[in-house]
């Protein structure tokens, strides 16, 4: 029967890996979660792949120009809203923050979007001010729900395990001192990484087209 990765499997495995970690270890059990949660944030920030991908969509409010960003947040990669009856899409160009405000310096004018920047890490601005309750969809690189006791899956225990358990590994080692076990484990880890990027560059969009990277 096949095996799944799950918080409490992952935790097993690595004390099993480093022969350390039980109940009595203290120092070890306690910080194996925020080791293994370190690791997640690690492959969030080092690769940009389908599986990071989330999309929200909300409606715009006539006046308001700053819009809050969806929880775990990385990088914003396309917004767009519907415009008229039959709601036809119409993307929301990014620019900086600077320009937004030169091209609508008066936020009490209102007019059909244009363009977005980064507020702060927690919002969007929009210019102009939006002049009507638009439907909006983004797409998002998002920091995938932590793994821990309630919350014991996620895309990474389903679809990138190895990749998770060497990078597991990694921080382990690191917190260890085990600096003779550095180059193994960071080996494996970036092997891993390495095939998910690629994987995820190789796949076909259509028949004639495949995605490149930005």
């Amino acid at each position: 029967m096949a095996t799944a990765m799950t918080f409490t499997s992952l935790l097993v495995d690595l004390r099993q890996y480093l022969e350390r970690g039980t109940v009595v270890d203290t120092t070890v059990f306690e910080q194996l979660p925020r080791l293994i949660n370190l690791a997640e944030r690690d492959i969030a920030r080092s690769i940009k792949i389908q599986g990071f991908i989330n999309v929200v969509t909300s409606v715009m409010a006539a006046g308001t120009s700053v819009y809050a960003k969806p929880d775990r947040w990385r990088e914003t990669i396309s917004i767009n809203f519907g415009v008229g009856v039959a709601q036809v899409r119409t993307p929301v160009f990014p620019r900086s923050y600077e320009y937004c405000r030169m091209y609508a310096p008066d936020s009490a004018i209102q007019d059909v979007p244009q363009f977005y920047a980064d507020y702060n890490y927690s919002n969007w601005l929009i210019a102009p001010t939006p002049d009507a309750a638009y439907p909006f969809e983004v797409l998002y690189y998002e920091l995938p729900a932590l793994l821990d006791a309630v919350n014991q899956t996620n895309w990474l225990t389903d679809y990138a395990p190895n990749a998770l358990l060497h990078g597991c590994l990694l921080q382990c080692v690191r917190f260890l001192k085990a600096d003779e076990r550095i180059p193994v484990w960071q080996q494996n880890y970036t092997e891993d990484l390495q095939k998910l990027d690629g994987e995820d560059l190789q796949k076909i969009i259509d028949r004639t087209t495949t995605r490149q990277e930005a």
